[in-house]
């Protein structure tokens, strides 16, 4: 199965985990990489992952993050055909840069799309071809 995690997603770990939600999404994600490591599932990375965490103000945190990019079963660029994926998304009031993630991992050809965006989350279940969930969620369905 492969799954493309975003930004918000691999940056969990380094949120605040004074909170039980907070706290647990990042233990979830923990526990997908380790599946991902083993080899249970393959990650897509795009070159959009590569943008945002290139942002990042906190070196050691883009560091890890772009460390996971050695896994990944895929690595999507920009092309003609993302950005028109990515704009057929744009009217279900998702923000843009979460549009191109989208379609990375819509032509990643991606089953899961996990993020802890509210924002996303808030879109449904499924979106064209792919589900969306929540590291809490996606490991409930999963590998319950």
């Amino acid at each position: 199965m492969r799954i493309y995690l975003d930004n918000c997603c691999f940056n969990r770990p380094f949120d605040d985990q004074s909170q039980i939600r907070v706290r647990l999404e990042a233990e979830a994600k923990l526990k997908i990489q380790e599946k991902i490591r083993s080899g249970h599932f393959q990650l897509a990375w795009s070159y959009i992952l590569d943008y945002e965490n290139n942002r990042n103000p906190y070196q050691e945190r883009r560091s890890q993050i772009r460390n996971w990019k050695q896994y990944a079963a895929s690595d999507i660029q920009e092309s003609p055909e993302l950005l028109e994926v990515a704009n057929l998304l744009n009217p279900k009031r998702i923000q843009k840069i979460d549009c191109l993630h989208i379609a990375c991992a819509i032509l990643s050809k991606c089953e899961y799309f996990l993020t802890t965006d509210d924002g996303i989350l808030k879109c449904g279940k499924e979106i064209d071809s792919i589900k969306i969930d929540d590291p809490i969620g996606f490991i409930k369905e999963i590998l319950s």
